[in-house]
Protein backbone atom coordinates (compact mmCIF):
# COMPACT_ATOMS: atom_id res chain seq x y z
CA UNK A 1 0.00 0.00 0.00
CA UNK A 2 1.51 3.65 -0.75
CA UNK A 3 0.84 6.68 1.78
CA UNK A 4 1.71 9.21 3.38
CA UNK A 5 2.20 10.66 6.67
CA UNK A 6 3.04 14.05 8.41
CA UNK A 7 5.02 13.61 11.94
CA UNK A 8 5.83 16.35 14.22
CA UNK A 9 8.31 15.66 16.96
CA UNK A 10 7.67 17.41 19.65
CA UNK A 11 10.41 15.83 22.36
CA UNK A 12 11.29 13.04 23.76
CA UNK A 13 8.42 10.53 22.59
CA UNK A 14 6.11 12.77 21.69
CA UNK A 15 5.13 12.86 18.12
CA UNK A 16 2.17 14.49 16.55
CA UNK A 17 1.19 12.15 14.09
CA UNK A 18 -1.49 13.82 10.66
CA UNK A 19 -2.84 11.01 8.37
CA UNK A 20 -6.32 11.55 6.38
CA UNK A 21 -7.72 14.14 8.78
CA UNK A 22 -6.76 12.12 11.64
CA UNK A 23 -4.55 14.22 14.37
CA UNK A 24 -3.05 11.81 17.28
CA UNK A 25 -0.30 12.31 19.83
CA UNK A 26 2.39 9.89 21.48
CA UNK A 27 3.64 9.28 24.86
CA UNK A 28 2.41 12.88 26.06
CA UNK A 29 5.12 15.05 27.81
CA UNK A 30 4.78 18.95 28.28
CA UNK A 31 6.59 19.98 31.14
CA UNK A 32 9.15 22.13 31.50
CA UNK A 33 13.03 21.23 32.63
CA UNK A 34 13.46 20.07 36.03
CA UNK A 35 13.43 16.46 37.81
CA UNK A 36 10.34 14.47 37.78
CA UNK A 37 8.95 11.09 39.47
CA UNK A 38 5.70 9.66 38.31
CA UNK A 39 3.06 8.71 41.03
CA UNK A 40 3.15 5.02 40.23
CA UNK A 41 7.55 4.39 39.98
CA UNK A 42 10.43 4.70 42.32
CA UNK A 43 13.00 6.36 39.19
CA UNK A 44 13.25 9.78 39.09
CA UNK A 45 13.61 11.49 35.90
CA UNK A 46 15.89 14.86 35.07
CA UNK A 47 14.61 16.61 31.58
CA UNK A 48 17.46 18.94 30.59
CA UNK A 49 15.15 20.04 27.34
CA UNK A 50 11.50 21.45 26.93
CA UNK A 51 8.51 20.82 24.27
CA UNK A 52 9.07 22.39 20.57
CA UNK A 53 5.30 22.79 20.59
CA UNK A 54 3.38 23.55 24.20
CA UNK A 55 0.26 21.32 25.00
CA UNK A 56 -1.68 24.94 24.89
CA UNK A 57 -0.67 25.00 20.93
CA UNK A 58 -0.66 21.10 19.66
CA UNK A 59 -4.00 21.61 18.53
CA UNK A 60 -7.36 19.19 18.13
CA UNK A 61 -6.27 15.47 18.72
CA UNK A 62 -8.80 12.63 17.94
CA UNK A 63 -6.35 10.26 20.25
CA UNK A 64 -3.80 10.03 21.98
CA UNK A 65 -1.59 6.31 21.95
CA UNK A 66 0.18 6.34 25.47
CA UNK A 67 2.11 3.27 25.84
CA UNK A 68 2.54 3.55 29.22
CA UNK A 69 1.05 6.06 32.02
CA UNK A 70 3.90 5.31 34.83
CA UNK A 71 6.63 6.61 33.64
CA UNK A 72 7.49 10.20 33.36
CA UNK A 73 9.02 10.40 30.18
CA UNK A 74 6.12 9.07 28.42
CA UNK A 75 3.52 10.87 30.61
CA UNK A 76 4.31 14.09 32.67
CA UNK A 77 1.61 16.58 34.36
CA UNK A 78 0.71 19.02 31.15
CA UNK A 79 0.29 15.65 29.35
CA UNK A 80 -2.15 14.04 31.92
CA UNK A 81 -3.82 17.15 32.22
CA UNK A 82 -4.75 16.63 28.37
CA UNK A 83 -6.02 13.60 28.03
CA UNK A 84 -9.51 14.45 28.93
CA UNK A 85 -9.78 15.98 25.87
CA UNK A 86 -8.95 13.99 23.43
CA UNK A 87 -11.38 11.51 22.05
CA UNK A 88 -9.40 8.69 23.28
CA UNK A 89 -6.69 7.55 24.76
CA UNK A 90 -5.35 3.59 23.77
CA UNK A 91 -3.29 2.32 26.34
CA UNK A 92 -2.46 -0.76 28.36
CA UNK A 93 -4.88 -2.50 30.34
CA UNK A 94 -3.22 -1.50 33.97
CA UNK A 95 -2.96 2.23 32.28
CA UNK A 96 -6.45 2.10 31.33
CA UNK A 97 -7.82 1.02 34.80
CA UNK A 98 -5.33 3.81 36.99
CA UNK A 99 -6.50 6.61 34.18
CA UNK A 100 -9.97 5.96 33.97
CA UNK A 101 -12.58 8.13 31.96
CA UNK A 102 -11.27 8.13 28.35
CA UNK A 103 -8.47 5.75 28.56
CA UNK A 104 -9.12 2.27 26.90
CA UNK A 105 -7.16 -0.51 27.31
CA UNK A 106 -6.36 -2.72 24.75
CA UNK A 107 -4.26 -6.12 24.57
CA UNK A 108 -1.41 -6.89 22.58
CA UNK A 109 -2.47 -7.64 19.04
CA UNK A 110 -6.08 -6.73 20.05
CA UNK A 111 -7.35 -3.47 17.63
CA UNK A 112 -9.68 -0.73 18.07
CA UNK A 113 -11.21 1.29 15.33
CA UNK A 114 -10.90 5.32 15.42
CA UNK A 115 -13.88 7.10 13.29
CA UNK A 116 -13.06 10.00 11.71
CA UNK A 117 -14.99 11.99 9.15
CA UNK A 118 -16.38 11.26 5.83
CA UNK A 119 -16.55 7.63 6.96
CA UNK A 120 -12.81 7.83 7.25
CA UNK A 121 -11.33 5.46 9.92
CA UNK A 122 -8.17 3.81 11.54
CA UNK A 123 -7.29 1.00 12.55
CA UNK A 124 -5.53 1.02 15.85
CA UNK A 125 -3.43 -1.94 16.77
CA UNK A 126 -1.36 -2.77 20.17
CA UNK A 127 1.75 -4.33 19.94
CA UNK A 128 3.82 -6.38 22.51
CA UNK A 129 6.52 -4.34 23.45
CA UNK A 130 9.48 -5.20 26.99
CA UNK A 131 10.52 -2.58 28.73
CA UNK A 132 14.12 -3.51 30.08
CA UNK A 133 15.83 -7.00 30.24
CA UNK A 134 14.53 -10.32 31.49
CA UNK A 135 14.06 -10.01 34.92
CA UNK A 136 13.50 -6.43 34.92
CA UNK A 137 9.87 -5.23 36.20
CA UNK A 138 9.30 -2.29 34.34
CA UNK A 139 5.16 -2.36 34.46
CA UNK A 140 2.92 -2.86 31.31
CA UNK A 141 3.97 -1.32 28.16
CA UNK A 142 2.80 -1.75 24.70
CA UNK A 143 3.59 -0.20 21.28
CA UNK A 144 0.86 0.48 18.44
CA UNK A 145 0.56 -0.59 14.67
CA UNK A 146 -1.69 2.15 12.64
CA UNK A 147 -3.43 0.91 9.44
CA UNK A 148 -5.79 2.44 6.84
CA UNK A 149 -6.87 -0.53 4.84
CA UNK A 150 -5.15 -3.22 6.69
CA UNK A 151 -3.61 -3.43 10.33
CA UNK A 152 -0.61 -2.50 10.72
CA UNK A 153 -0.05 -1.01 6.79
CA UNK A 154 0.89 2.64 8.13
CA UNK A 155 2.82 3.31 10.91
CA UNK A 156 4.49 1.55 13.63
CA UNK A 157 5.39 2.95 16.71
CA UNK A 158 7.49 0.18 19.18
CA UNK A 159 6.62 1.62 22.46
CA UNK A 160 9.43 1.95 25.15
CA UNK A 161 11.05 -1.90 24.66
CA UNK A 162 14.41 -3.65 23.53
CA UNK A 163 13.74 -5.57 20.31
CA UNK A 164 12.15 -9.25 21.13
CA UNK A 165 10.38 -12.40 20.20
CA UNK A 166 6.95 -9.65 20.55
CA UNK A 167 8.62 -7.03 18.40
CA UNK A 168 10.12 -9.78 16.17
CA UNK A 169 6.05 -10.85 15.82
CA UNK A 170 5.17 -7.36 14.67
CA UNK A 171 7.77 -7.41 11.77
CA UNK A 172 6.26 -10.90 10.92
CA UNK A 173 2.20 -9.58 11.01
CA UNK A 174 2.35 -6.36 9.74
CA UNK A 175 4.11 -4.00 6.96
CA UNK A 176 4.30 -0.24 7.91
CA UNK A 177 5.74 2.34 5.46
CA UNK A 178 7.11 3.88 8.89
CA UNK A 179 8.42 2.61 12.01
CA UNK A 180 9.33 4.88 15.29
CA UNK A 181 11.94 3.28 17.03
CA UNK A 182 11.92 4.62 20.91
CA UNK A 183 16.13 4.06 21.16
CA UNK A 184 18.37 6.11 23.49
CA UNK A 185 19.35 2.81 24.97
CA UNK A 186 17.87 4.38 28.33
CA UNK A 187 20.05 3.66 31.74
CA UNK A 188 17.57 4.99 34.55
CA UNK A 189 17.99 2.06 36.64
CA UNK A 190 21.44 0.86 35.98
CA UNK A 191 24.04 -0.39 33.51
CA UNK A 192 21.50 -1.77 31.44
CA UNK A 193 19.16 -0.93 28.31
CA UNK A 194 14.97 -0.30 28.47
CA UNK A 195 14.57 1.20 25.38
CA UNK A 196 16.40 0.15 22.21
CA UNK A 197 20.24 1.21 21.22
CA UNK A 198 21.99 0.93 17.86
CA UNK A 199 21.78 -2.82 17.91
CA UNK A 200 18.60 -3.01 18.52
CA UNK A 201 17.66 -0.26 15.65
CA UNK A 202 19.72 -2.78 12.95
CA UNK A 203 17.10 -5.67 14.35
CA UNK A 204 14.49 -3.37 13.31
CA UNK A 205 16.07 -2.27 9.85
CA UNK A 206 16.31 -5.60 9.09
CA UNK A 207 12.99 -7.22 9.77
CA UNK A 208 11.23 -4.21 8.20
CA UNK A 209 13.05 -3.66 4.94
CA UNK A 210 10.43 -1.33 3.34
CA UNK A 211 9.91 0.26 6.00
CA UNK A 212 11.60 4.54 6.38
CA UNK A 213 12.58 4.08 10.29
CA UNK A 214 12.60 7.51 12.97
CA UNK A 215 13.87 7.00 15.71
CA UNK A 216 12.58 9.71 19.03
CA UNK A 217 13.49 8.94 23.20
CA UNK A 218 17.26 9.91 22.03
CA UNK A 219 16.83 13.51 23.77
CA UNK A 220 15.72 15.69 26.46
CA UNK A 221 16.30 13.33 29.45
CA UNK A 222 19.39 12.93 31.62
CA UNK A 223 19.42 9.00 31.56
CA UNK A 224 19.26 8.86 27.48
CA UNK A 225 22.96 7.32 26.52
CA UNK A 226 22.56 7.41 22.71
CA UNK A 227 21.60 10.26 20.71
CA UNK A 228 19.89 10.97 16.95
CA UNK A 229 23.64 11.66 15.86
CA UNK A 230 25.44 8.12 17.27
CA UNK A 231 22.53 5.94 16.25
CA UNK A 232 23.03 7.36 13.01
CA UNK A 233 27.09 7.07 12.86
CA UNK A 234 26.19 3.41 13.73
CA UNK A 235 23.55 2.87 10.71
CA UNK A 236 26.01 4.62 8.50
CA UNK A 237 28.46 2.04 9.04
CA UNK A 238 26.37 -0.78 7.99
CA UNK A 239 25.28 0.95 4.57
CA UNK A 240 21.91 1.31 6.01
CA UNK A 241 21.72 5.48 5.96
CA UNK A 242 19.02 5.51 3.57
CA UNK A 243 16.85 4.12 6.12
CA UNK A 244 16.93 6.49 8.87
CA UNK A 245 15.05 9.36 8.08
CA UNK A 246 16.62 12.61 10.75
CA UNK A 247 14.11 13.63 13.18
CA UNK A 248 14.37 17.10 14.23
CA UNK A 249 11.98 18.53 17.37
CA UNK A 250 9.05 21.28 15.71
CA UNK A 251 10.02 20.63 12.07
CA UNK A 252 7.27 18.66 10.80
CA UNK A 253 8.36 15.74 8.62
CA UNK A 254 6.15 14.34 5.45
CA UNK A 255 7.02 10.77 4.81
CA UNK A 256 5.44 8.75 1.48
CA UNK A 257 5.87 5.20 0.01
Amino acid sequence: MSGSITLTLIGGTTVLIEHNGFRLLTDPTFDPPGQYQGPHSPVKHVKIEGPSISAENVGRLDAVLLSHDHHFDNLDNLGRALLPKVGAVYTTMSGAQRLGGNAVGIDPFEARFLEGKDSQRLIVTATPARHGPVGVEAGDVVGFALGAEQPGDLIYITGDTLWFDGTADVARKFSPGIVILHTGAAEPRGRFHMTMGSEDALEAARAFPDAALVAVHNEGWGHLRESQDQLAEVIASFNLSKRLTRFEKGEALTISW
